[in-house]
């Protein structure tokens, strides 16, 4: 079984000699149609029945848009999801068990969201076809675990919850306090406790557009916790939160399947996917082409079948190498030579105020800053990137400082390459930018 996938937001026809894929391809050039122009959208389509896989057009494109993949005839009838013509695929489901946390492992952009809207309710699987009824869902999962889940769902007998992937964008479309939006969400009576678990106390009368990120996170779990529901789906829930707020979530969720609920976790943190999860399911594939879930696993079997980049119930090798962590050796200290020095600073909010000791800096020298969140690490790193003015004291560097933030927001309009061309073109050309970022 071939796939085809082409990422039209690459894909630029007139930059790269109009549809070069359609003039050098093999099956075109001898009269057939392997590759053919859709007009209205102005992009090449691939015909995966006619496509014989020779990947000529995968390398002869500048903009690396094509992917042509073979995978096992026996997966075509595991097809749940696809995006349209040549768009993303997506390959089975995970299951879902009362009383368990099952976990979910695999890279960004492999299809571990699209299975959770799906299992939500909240996208309708067209089974990679032109399916429009939660009925051929069913008849698709005959035999399944998850053909009673998909009756139930479609009859409304059970009421998932789900704790969304990306926080950030919660003040775009929720306004108010936390104290109004949490009470909101309690179906089950215990406001206080949950309150209490997560440490929400201080930020009760916050206005939601106001939280940081750590905080926007925990606020996104109570809520998803105090709903009355028989399946919870938490996407990534220990992003932006410490280690400790980490476990205290952990344990939050755990909980919910010692009531016996069903509970489904994507999680990246393998720590914590270790504590929370029963069962992990591992999902390979391409990211932004395809992504196949594996049978389920226990959670330590799992985690090492994801480390060693083999599955060996299905044979499968989903990565060239292992992912081993190295045994480090206490590293002695030595003398350096001071890159900058910064004096005593202090930053007051009114309601926060951080003293920051002064200290200086090495070359070649790698500062990790340990704390928990809200405690100023960002406010420190902002201040000597000259982001932000300290109250006192002053940071006055004869040097050029680049700085990542912490929250990421797409204020850019344009390509990734423009934007990285306007920074620096030259060293774009070169082989580790080229082989590391692009």
């Amino acid at each position: 079984m071939r796939v085809a996938v082409i990422d039209h937001d690459k894909c630029n026809p007139d930059k790269c000699g109009h549809f070069l894929c359609e003039r050098v391809c093999p099956v075109n050039r001898m009269g057939g149609e392997a590759i053919i122009i859709d007009e209205d959208r102005h992009k090449p389509v691939i015909q995966e029945a006619s496509c014989t896989g020779c990947g000529i057009c995968v390398h002869k494109c500048p903009f690396n848009a094509i992917t042509i993949v073979n995978l096992p005839e026996q997966l075509e009838e595991d097809c749940v999801h696809r995006y349209g013509v040549n768009g993303f695929v997506l390959y089975r489901l995970p299951v879902v068990k009362e009383g368990m946390v099952v976990g979910i492992l695999g890279p960004n952009g492999i299809g571990k969201t699209t299975a959770v809207k799906i299992l939500a309710g909240q996208l309708l699987p067209n089974l990679c076809g032109d399916n429009d009824s939660w009925d051929n869902v069913i008849k698709a999962f005959r035999g399944n675990e998850l053909q009673n889940y998909f009756e139930k769902l479609k009859n409304r007998e059970i009421k998932p919850v789900v704790k969304p992937q990306y926080v950030d964008l919660i003040p775009k479309v929720v306004k108010g306090k936390v104290r109004e939006l949490l009470r909101k969400a309690d179906e089950r009576g215990i406001f206080d406790k949950i309150v209490k678990e997560l440490e929400l106390e201080n930020i009760l009368d916050r206005e939601i557009q106001h939280l940081s990120g750590g905080e926007l996170q925990r606020v996104a779990i109570a809520a998803a916790v105090l709903r009355d529901a028989d399946f919870y789906f938490f996407d990534e829930p220990s992003s932006y939160l410490d280690i400790r707020q980490r476990l205290k979530a952990a344990k939050l969720i755990r909980k919910l399947a010692e009531e016996g609920k069903s509970v489904l976790t994507v999680e990246h943190d393998l720590a914590v996917l270790d504590y929370l999860s029963d069962i992990i399911h591992v999902v390979y594939g391409k990211p932004g082409a395809y992504g196949i879930f594996s049978m389920p696993k226990g959670t330590r079997v799992g985690i090492n079948v994801f480390l060693n980049g083999y599955l060996p119930d299905e044979n499968v090798r989903f990565r060239p190498y292992e992912i081993r962590f190295k045994k480090m050796s206490e590293r002695k200290s030595q003398a350096g030579e001071v890159l900058v020095e910064y004096p005593h600073l202090v930053k007051d909010y009114g309601g926060f105020r951080l003293e920051v000791e002064g200290g200086e800096l090495y070359k070649g020298e790698v500062v990790g800053i340990v704390g928990p969140n809200g405690i100023g690490k960002t406010t420190f790193v902002k201040m000597l990137a000259g982001v932000e003015k300290p109250t006192e004291g002053k940071v006055e560097w004869e040097l050029k400082v680049s700085y990542k933030p912490q929250y990421i927001t797409a204020d850019y309009e344009g390509t990734v390459f423009e934007l990285l061309s306007r920074i620096d073109a030259s060293k774009l050309m070169s082989s580790f930018y080229k082989t590391e970022l692009l």
